[in-house]
């Protein structure tokens, strides 16, 4: 794979070669003025912190905000629109939002600041996964309210990046700017890039003689058997970004390339716990937590993300901490006859499976008093025995994970390709 050396230490920014005590301690300062900034200006803080007897004078160290309450999905909606801003609505330059299509969406408020903050993280991010000033950058995300395509492409314009904005979508399309405009960087959801792959293989192209050196995939869980697969698909380092709206969207945390052992969270702006998700007390594994320590618009307090995983201690970036690849999430948990399922344990199961193709959903179904669980899944073009591939994967389901399921293998190019965030569970039982 074509990469160049690591960014050198004059390279960084000043922030990236401070120490951990010296990180700690603007941690401190940052988190301190958060708190005040969010109880005097947001009612929902204000109610929040008096409820629990808890005041900001009280955080002297950075182990007293496990103290204070936890802010929720929940608690944005319940504000909607502009109820969790800190500023006058005046002071901000721009909205984003989630969908809404669970329910009422949530409402992101930024500020100049804050827009240029989310564009340092995110050329820091770049930066990291080994971009460079004057690389071409191919943005597959979406733009418009979600918040990763422009996140992405504000980010490489400040790294110094060229930025193709194609956006998701037509397909044949991407592959064309990709072999025409030969792109060094490709940002997308990395089921998307799957769907890149194959259609290289369609118009009968070399996926690996394509011009892109790095591939920085996010905004859906995947796992390093996805990994593998990418990178030996288009010859490219794929490298895993993470991010969410509620926080600021992408750039929160990301991979360094030259380790790929975890994603750094960028602490300095976005102080991350993890939490027991039923009893929300400190856990060493466990749910996503962040606070913002920079945010204007809209700061937030304990963040409870629903994302799973772990903290470890910083590599390629000492002074900042890692997470571990999400492996699923709180909502996405499946509880089927008892077990906990996540759709990324099925996936490592089927990319390890011969003759079957990363492209599968999960069909939920109760015919009888029993939930089943289906998993339709493509065969790869060419593949002989579908029978004794379905086989192999049922037996690794229940050997791996402790359930039966069935299996249906389909032909090629079957199920819907997704241009954004993969749907992987399809719930079609009656609750």
């Amino acid at each position: 794979m074509r990469l160049g050396d690591p960014p050198a230490p004059e390279q960084l920014d000043p922030m990236e070669r401070v120490s951990r005590d010296e990180l700690m301690a603007i941690q401190l300062t940052r988190l301190q003025r958060t708190l005040i900034r969010a109880y005097q200006n947001v009612p929902l803080y204000r109610q929040k912190f008096d409820n629990a007897g808890i005041h900001p004078n009280d955080c002297q160290d950075l182990s007293d905000l496990a103290k204070f309450p936890f802010t929720t999905k929940q608690d944005l909606r319940d504000c909607y629109p502009y109820g969790m801003f800190a500023v006058p609505r005046e002071r901000v330059a721009r909205i984003h939002a989630s969908s809404g299509t669970t329910g009422t969406p949530t409402v992101v408020g930024y500020t100049r600041q804050d827009l240029d903050l989310w564009a340092d993280v995110m050329a820091r991010s770049i930066r990291a996964s080994g971009g460079r000033p004057g690389d071409v950058v191919h943005v597959a995300y979406g733009y418009g309210l979600f918040t990763g395509g422009l996140g992405a492409h504000y980010g490489a314009e400040r790294l110094g990046c060229t930025v193709v904005p194609v956006s998701g979508g037509m397909t044949p399309r991407q592959v064309r700017l990709i072999t025409d405009l030969r792109p060094d960087i490709v940002m997308v959801t990395p089921s998307y890039m799957l769907a890149l792959l194959e259609e290289f293989g369609r118009q009968g192209l070399d996926p690996r003689a394509a011009s892109p050196r790095i591939g920085i995939f996010g905004a859906e869980p995947w796992t390093e058997r996805m990994r593998e697969e990418l990178e030996e698909g288009f010859d490219l380092h794929a490298v895993d970004i993470y991010g969410l709206s509620e926080v600021m969207g992408p750039g929160v945390a990301n991979e360094c390339v030259e380790s790929k052992d975890g994603l750094h969270v960028w602490e300095d702006h976005f102080y991350p716990e993890t939490v027991d998700p039923v009893t929300g007390e400190p856990a060493e594994a466990g749910e996503l937590v962040f606070t913002t320590l920079t945010k204007e618009a809209m700061p937030v307090i304990r963040y409870r993300t629903g994302d799973l995983t772990r903290l470890l201690p910083g590599t390629a970036r000492p002074a900042f901490r890692r997470m571990e690849k999400v492996t699923g999430r709180t909502d996405d948990m499946i509880i089927l006859r008892g077990v906990n399922v996540f759709p990324t344990q099925i996936e490592e199961l089927v990319l390890r499976t011969e003759g079957l193709s990363p492209h599968f959903q999960l069909h939920l179904t109760r015919p009888g008093r029993l939930d089943v669980m289906t998993v339709r899944v493509e065969a790869r073009p060419g593949s002989a025995d579908r029978t004794e591939a379905g086989r192999a994967l049922r037996g690794a389901v229940k050997d791996t994970v402790g359930v039966s399921v069935e299996v249906e293998v389909l032909d090629p190019a079957t199920l819907e390709r997704s241009v954004g965030k993969l749907q992987r569970v399809i719930d079609k039982r009656d609750n």
